[in-house]
């Protein structure tokens, strides 16, 4: 912000977006939204992607109150109309590369940005979990955000403890999978190296299994015998309102296995991944008690 409060803010496409002040009015994608919230900006509106139906997904929002910010929609359900008759002065979503407004269509997104500035922020492998968060953060201190010390303080201590319960466990550290239940016969099992927040698992030595080479960038989709054939020990589990229960994947005959609640749509705040690496600690803990 200049002395005169106009606002500037440089998204991940390059683009600049500008306004007389700060911005409060914020039209967020979900994730974006819940991101925002965590580190104290509150938007008025949220959208979903393709996935999501009439109903904002609780495993997408996080703390989000919901029922204090509308939900205008998802998918077809949506467009230019529709997105503004939450008067916002300002519409932030994510991309997955490309300069892509995700969950919008291109003739939806294209004419929202001459009626609304628009921010962008990229949350692709290309980039670290850390990097992600720093621009979630930059983006809430332009628009009035301050710091909590204290929210810092308590991913560092997750972090600490994580690599803490690691080493104890290092010996014979349990074997963790990421995954998508797709129902009772198969699953979409993630590739470690290509989500920002599993490769700081690996980073703080948590032993997450690969899955076999072959078809699928960010997962490989594989039979209910070969998922379990992988001898997991540790299961994250996709909780997003789109894919299938675990229990339908692992059958009443499964042998008991600490599972940790995953969203492969993560939240860049600080309060949100601690919680997330705390629990990590405790099924790893739980994994070797067992």
């Amino acid at each position: 912000m200049t002395d005169q409060s106009e606002w500037r803010f440089s998204d991940d496409r390059g683009q600049q977006s500008t306004a007389p002040r700060p911005p409060v009015r914020v039209l967020a994608y979900i994730q974006a939204g819940a991101t925002l919230w965590d580190l104290g900006i509150r938007p008025v509106a949220i959208f979903g992607s393709d996935h999501d139906g009439p109903d904002p997904d609780r495993a997408k929002a996080g703390t989000l109150p919901l029922a204090d910010v509308e939900y205008v929609g998802a998918g077809s359900a949506l467009d230019v109309e529709r997105l503004l008759s939450a008067e916002p002065d300002l519409l932030v979503a994510v991309s997955y590369g490309g300069g892509h407004v995700y969950g919008l269509a291109a003739e939806t997104a294209k004419p929202l940005e001459e009626r609304v500035p628009v921010v962008v922020l990229d949350v692709s492998q290309a980039r670290t979990f850390g990097e992600i968060g720093d621009r979630f953060a930059e983006l809430a201190r332009s628009l009035g955000a301050t710091g909590r010390p204290d929210a810092d303080q308590d991913l560092d201590a997750a972090r600490e403890r994580l690599r803490a319960v690691v080493a104890a466990t290092s010996a014979d550290a349990p074997r963790v999978l990421a995954l998508s239940p797709a129902g009772p016969d198969h699953a979409h099992v993630a590739r470690p190296k290509m989500w920002p927040e599993l490769r700081v698992l690996t980073e703080l030595g948590v032993r997450l299994v690969e899955p076999a080479e072959g078809p699928g960038a960010n997962w490989a989709t594989q039979s209910r015998a070969d998922t379990f054939a992988l001898r997991p020990e540790v299961i994250l589990t996709d909780i997003r309102a789109h894919a299938a229960p675990l229990e339908e994947l692992r059958g009443s005959e499964a042998t008991p296995t600490p599972v940790v609640p995953w969203n492969p749509e993560p939240l860049y705040g600080p309060r949100d991944h601690a919680r997330f690496l705390g629990l990590v600690a405790d099924a790893l803990q739980a994994a070797r008690a067992s």
